[in-house]
């Protein structure tokens, strides 16, 4: 994420609690997405499961900037 992008999350986190909630949660997905890539073997549903979650964290992360995009207006 861009510097740009990390300062207005900052600037409007604590009054938007959707916006809140969905960098929370990416951050959640990418603890455990950084476990999955610690290990040196993954099983098949291990693997499977990773894939998921990186999708789940790349919706979040579009989420994210939707919901920014109506601060870079006003910036």
């Amino acid at each position: 994420m861009e510097r740009a992008d990390e300062l207005l999350i900052e600037q409007h986190i604590s009054h938007d609690d959707e916006l809140r909630k969905a960098v929370e949660e990416h951050r959640v997905l990418e603890g455990k997405i950084a476990e999955y890539n610690s290990r040196i073997y993954l099983t098949p549903e291990e693997e499977l499961e990773k894939k998921t979650l990186q999708k789940r964290k790349l919706l979040g992360k579009e989420k994210i900037f939707l919901l920014l995009a109506k601060y870079r207006g006003e910036a």
